[in-house]
């Protein structure tokens, strides 16, 4: 927990006190209510949409982005957005590539719609360690290149220590 979803819901409390429209995509189906009350989000005016695949999520985003209704739309989280033949499947089952497939898709037809509409959507994605890596960075990110390529920009947000306040953390 580094504060990545809490993050997001910051920027879509701002963006609602400024009247914008914002969806949440909560692909890891872990949004709790009374944390987004706290953070100042108005519930109400939320669309929150809790998709059984990955391409169901994909599908929502692009349907938000299209409609030019919504301002912001938030992706939570990259690694959750599960492809539907790896649901299907059975456990030993190889999927190799099949999420970095789904997205590299999604992207090449999200970006276009959400430029066309001026919406910002942000992806909520995981650090994994890469296996065998001697020289360079052993960190990778899930889901392929994609996202890597299409993102206007990308954040990297590390737990680094607690603050605390008098004995109180």
């Amino acid at each position: 927990s580094s504060g990545k979803t809490t993050l997001t819901l910051e920027a879509i409390a701002c963006a609602q006190k400024a009247g914008k429209t914002c969806a949440f995509i909560d692909a890891e189906h872990a949004l709790d209510p009374s944390t987004l009350k706290k953070l100042g989000v108005d519930i109400d005016q939320l669309l929150v949409s809790q998709p059984d695949t990955g391409e169901q999520a994909l599908e929502i985003c692009d349907a938000l982005a299209r409609s030019g209704a919504v301002d912001l739309i938030v992706v939570d989280s990259v690694a959750a957005l599960t492809p539907k033949a790896e649901i299907e499947g059975e456990m030993g089952d190889s999927h190799m590539g099949l999420q970095a497939r789904m997205l590299s898709q999604a992207m090449r037809k999200l970006t276009g719609n959400l430029k066309q509409s001026n919406c910002m959507c942000i992806f909520i994605n995981q650090i994994r360690m890469k296996i065998g890596v001697m020289f360079g960075n052993p960190e990778t990110t899930t889901g392929g290149n994609a996202l890597k390529f299409y993102a206007s920009v990308r954040l990297d947000i590390r737990r680094t220590g607690a603050i605390k306040e008098g004995d109180e953390v």
